[in-house]
């Protein structure tokens, strides 16, 4: 039966009490209207359309809060100029962005096409427009569930295109060693320093770097642990631990030849006087470090600079994942086991691994080289 309540039902001359099963929703009382209860929950007022005074404003604001926090602040940026440019796009050719047809989506996929996007930049936009429009209560046109012509036509473009991405260089550790002997600067070329060791001995993605606080190190015998609040595959904010570990160096090797992380983040610490707050920031020109943090595109930056310097031609092969596909590829070949790699680059599958691992054609190699041919 379940747990049991009592419930008292009141009457003009006696009081009735009956048992029932807990949950169950009872009849009405005599003379009583039941009440009316919908098949379904209707959308009712939209959170933004509650105004100061009323009692449900300040709760309304809150939840228009929680459904901004549900998209990441670089997925909202990128799908806003992405949207944009389909309603641009869409002017040009007198077409309605908003509602879309299927119709108008398939001609925008082919144009992407032909003005050569990758298979990825246009399924993003996919993503963008079909956001766009859910954001205001309307049927996505972007569904290949729901119209299978533009299903296929989205297979051609994948087909004739290609799903291949492609992947910027790994950093070596001699390339690095190269690229730390040539910065510049007192206060920048410690914070190069540092941002260079930190990312390529952490595995980070430049968002997470830019990201590092003061407060996310935790200094030990080993070296330094970090913890990263956010990632690219933790927007929830469940948190992931990276470690840097301390160099076997000799500590008295000068800092400008050693390659410990530790130390080139310890540096460049004490050197900024930084006390809380965003660990890698803004330098001027005339070496003033500035209290607000780095934008991620600018770790992309200092490394090409970085690279420059050190004679490296052809700097379109190299970008702030270099960072990140070295350490993997260092580890890998040093014979890590691909599940501890994953461990500190937070990787969820061994598949999503291998794109970073830049070891695979020496592998092809051996492989083929040893069939006694």
């Amino acid at each position: 039966m379940g747990d049991l309540s009592v419930i008292g039902i009141g009457k003009a001359d006696a009081q009735e009490t009956r048992i029932a099963p807990e949950g169950e929703i009872l009849p009405p009382r005599p003379g009583e209207a039941a009440i009316d209860r919908p098949a379904r929950a209707g959308k009712g007022i939209p959170f933004a359309h509650f105004q100061p005074g009323d009692p449900l404003y300040a709760m309304a604001q809150q939840a228009l809060g929680y459904l901004q926090a549900a998209q990441s602040p670089a997925t909202a940026r990128a799908y806003d100029s992405d949207f944009r440019l389909f309603a641009a796009w869409c002017g040009q050719v007198s077409l309605k962005p908003l509602p879309a047809t299927t119709s108008t989506i398939g001609l925008y996929l082919t144009h992407l096409a032909e003005k050569g996007q990758k298979v990825a930049t246009i399924a993003r936009k996919l993503a963008a427009i079909s956001s766009w429009h859910q954001a205001n209560d309307l049927a996505s046109p972007c569904s290949m569930k729901a119209d299978r012509q533009l299903a296929a036509l989205y297979a051609g473009i994948r087909r004739t295109k290609g799903t291949r991405q492609s992947s910027k260089a790994a950093l070596t550790v001699d390339l690095l060693k190269r690229m730390l002997g040539n910065v510049e600067g007192p206060l920048t070329a410690a914070r190069d320093r540092a941002l260079l060791l930190i990312g390529f001995a952490g595995g980070l993605r430049r968002s997470e770097l830019a990201g590092i606080h003061l407060e996310h190190l935790r200094s030990h015998a080993h070296g330094i642990t970090i913890t990263l609040p956010t990632s690219k595959t933790d927007q929830e904010g469940q948190g992931r631990e990276v470690e840097i570990v301390r160099s076997a160096q000799p500590q008295e090797m000068p800092l400008a030849e050693s390659t410990c992380p530790v130390r080139a983040l310890d540096q460049w610490i004490r050197q900024a006087n930084l006390q809380s707050g965003p660990v890698f920031r803004k330098v001027t020109r005339g070496e003033n470090v500035q209290k607000t943090g780095l934008n991620p595109a600018s770790v992309a930056w200092i490394l090409k600079r970085a690279l420059q310097r050190a004679g490296v031609d052809n700097l379109g092969r190299f970008g702030a994942h270099s960072l990140r596909a070295g350490f993997a590829t260092t580890a890998y070949e040093n014979g890590v086991p691909e599940f501890k790699i994953r461990q500190q680059t937070g990787h969820r599958s061994a598949r999503m691994l291998e794109k970073y691992i830049r070891s695979h054609e020496k592998a092809r190699r051996d492989a083929a080289g040893n069939l006694g041919l």
